[in-house]
């Protein structure tokens, strides 16, 4: 059953374009920002938000399903958006970020701090957390959930306490988030614990009382989940890199952690009995990528478990079923669960992949329908859309590989000119699904491989934990055998290859033209990493001691101190004199991950050395591309930078080759 809502139609993003076309869209086409997002179902599965985004423009719909009834639309601007949730059926709450400058007494010029608005469905006002009151700052450190205490709601925050002077005058003499309640009608709020120094982590129960704490000191690593009072530790342990996950178990006499482990890395999962009883360890945890919960109740109800397509795991038999054949329903395309009510007899799922660009679904499974809310690239057609399927390698030394490999629209995957797009992180991974990054480019001609290379996530902690020590290394020579494999199969043409990529992909970029050699025509590097040691140098500075952050990035690098000269044979900013491709930098003004001054460096250091380099900066952005008319700009300039130097027609290439 497929039906559509008369009065969704005033957004314009709700429909597909129907008529074939002789040409690929513009590339502008692919780089705007997805036309619906962030689409919410309320507890009871009757009413659901989402967001329409037109330009820089985003607005805020909610809207009931029983009768199409609209009950919110508003205007939100040019708004960073982060996050949608809801506390019972009538608040709605919205989180954004903002990029601030600090000022001269802090250790980082800019910051992203963030915003929780909250909106009343049924009085229609809204109010920020935390907004022009005198005790707080007005931004939030944390979110930790909703209560509603005798038919009352309430929000549960972080927020950082402002001392006073003894003449009355308000300033911030720390970084210390205490645990505030917030009314959810009034905005009138309470302290509910303070925070230390070591940072703190609340588990705030359905009734709003503090079921559990855990504490983290970034100095030394050790952590501790304590009781609601913090007088009895039920459980300790030691983790270099933080990551410490607290949340309610499958019965409310537990708690579920997600505990690091110090000696790999690794996490496992544990449920940890409130009485103070030993631990029980959850089966096949570490393939396990994000655990679900009970909307109303803050419950384990089951997980996302790692692999090519997302695969969902419920306790409840009945859940699972329903989850089973909603799944039937898509067979082609790749499914995962955005949003859904208490009991699963509704839930909003996201399609993509096949000759589908991103759409929306309400599952209703007493009706028997899957009913499309919106769909994220509507301009985009079906036979604009190029195949997608994941590819198999061996690295050099044995290690079995996979990748994702996108083929232009209607053509042959035959000697095929090449765009290799790794990913950021490194810690992430790229699945065979609708990417707007590698569509642009197939559209042009490009087949474009995203190699998950050593290191990646979604394949398990022992994979994970092969890329420590491999920057520049085996992590980077994982990505050229995948090319070399390709070409191997007559799928792509080596000679005809760029590499393009963002945050550690733009690193690898910069370092297939660099630390390697002979393998690219050009490299795109976006918000990338030039300095290895230079990244180590501004977490720790950051902080004033080499914090989790700065351990993490030096175990991934195999570096052995902030200083460690072994960092230069990985580092493209030492090695610009080597560069053997025309290389473009983009970076974001606003840019609170890699600091911008890592492609002012580069951009030097290249030019000085003679090689052909062009900076682009966007004005206003972030490290996530969070703007459309800057995402627009990165996509249009790599683009042509990449036309420029390697043509996707062969005869034009060939042509320029032998200039």
């Amino acid at each position: 059953m497929v039906r559509f809502w008369s009065w969704l139609a005033f957004a314009g993003v709700l429909c597909l374009a129907s008529l074939a076309r002789a040409a690929p869209p513009p590339v502008e086409t692919y780089g705007k920002a997805p036309a619906v997002e962030m689409v919410s179902l309320s507890p009871s599965g009757d009413r659901y938000a989402f967001i329409t985004v037109d330009g820089e423009n985003r607005s805020l719909v909610v809207a009931t399903f029983a009768d199409s009834k609209l009950l919110a639309h508003g205007n939100l601007g040019d708004v960073k958006l982060r996050e949608i949730s809801w506390a019972g059926e009538d608040h709605v709450l919205f989180t954004l970020t903002t990029t601030v400058n600090l000022g001269l007494e802090f250790t980082t010029s800019k910051a992203e701090m963030a915003t929780v608005i909250v909106l009343n469905l049924v009085t229609h006002k809204s109010f920020a957390v935390f907004g022009g009151n005198a005790a707080v700052s007005n931004t939030v450190h944390g979110r930790y959930g909703t209560a509603q205490v005798d038919g009352h709601w309430y929000g549960y925050f972080g927020g950082i306490t402002y001392g006073v002077t003894k003449s009355g005058e308000r300033f911030l003499d720390s970084t210390i988030a205490d645990l505030y309640r917030v009314d959810l009608d009034t905005g009138a709020i309470g302290k509910v614990a303070s925070g230390s120094r070591i940072s703190d982590d609340w588990l705030v129960g359905p009734s709003g009382e503090i079921i559990a704490r855990s504490t983290y000191d970034d100095l030394s690593g050790e952590w501790r989940v304590l009781t609601q009072n913090g007088g009895k530790v039920l459980a300790s342990g030691n983790a270099e890199f933080g990551g410490l996950r607290l949340s309610r178990g499958q019965t409310p006499d537990e708690i579920l952690i997600g505990e690091p482990r110090k000696s790999d890395g690794g996490r496992v999962y544990e449920r940890l009995p409130l009485s103070g009883a030993p631990a029980i360890a959850v089966p096949d945890s570490e393939t396990t990528e994000e655990m679900l919960f009970d909307p109303t109740s803050g419950l384990w109800i089951g997980s996302f478990s790692q692999g090519d397509q997302p695969q969902v795991r419920l306790f409840a038999p009945d859940f699972q079923a329903r989850m089973a054949g909603t799944r039937k329903a898509f067979p082609h395309l790749s499914l995962t669960l955005e949003s859904h009510n208490a009991d699963f007899t509704r839930m909003i799922v996201f399609t993509n992949g096949a000759d589908d660009s991103g759409t929306y679904w309400l599952v209703d499974i007493a009706k028997h329908s899957a009913v499309p809310l919106g769909y994220q690239y509507p301009t985009i057609n079906a036979d604009d859309v190029g195949p997608v399927r994941m590819v198999d390698w061996k690295a050099a030394d044995g290690l079995a590989l996979r990748g994702v490999l996108t083929l232009p629209p209607g053509r042959a995957a035959k000697n095929l000119p090449l765009v290799v797009l790794p990913h950021g992180g490194p810690e992430a991974r790229d699945y065979p699904t609708f990417d707007w990054w590698a569509q642009a480019f197939a559209s042009r001609g490009y087949a474009v491989f995203q190699p998950n290379f050593r290191g990646s996530d979604g394949y398990g902690v022992a994979f994970r934990n092969a890329g420590f020590g491999q920057w520049g290394r085996k992590m980077q020579t994982d990505i050229s055998d995948g090319v070399a494999e390709l070409a191997k199969q007559g799928i792509v043409d080596p000679k005809r290859a760029c590499i393009v990529g963002g945050s550690y992909g733009g690193y690898a970029a910069l370092a297939g033209v660099t630390v390697q050699q002979g393998l690219y025509r050009c490299a795109v590097s976006v918000a990338g990493v030039s300095d290895p040691g230079g990244l180590l140098r501004h977490a720790r500075d950051a902080n004033f001691f080499e914090s989790p952050a700065t351990r993490y990035w030096k175990a991934f690098m195999g570096a052995n101190g902030i200083g460690d000269p072994a960092l230069d044979a990985i580092s493209p900013l030492k090695l610009a004199g080597r560069a053997d491709a025309p290389i473009l930098l983009i970076h974001g003004k606003d840019d609170t991950v890699v600091p911008p001054e890592q492609s002012t460096a580069m951009e030097a250091a290249l030019r000085g050395a003679g090689k052909p380099v062009e900076l682009i900066w966007m004005p206003g952005e972030d490290h996530w591309l969070s703007r459309e008319a800057t995402r627009v700009l990165m996509l249009t300039s790599s683009v042509a930078f990449v036309e420029k130097y390697d043509p996707p027609d062969a005869a034009t290439t060939e042509a320029k080759a032998g200039n």
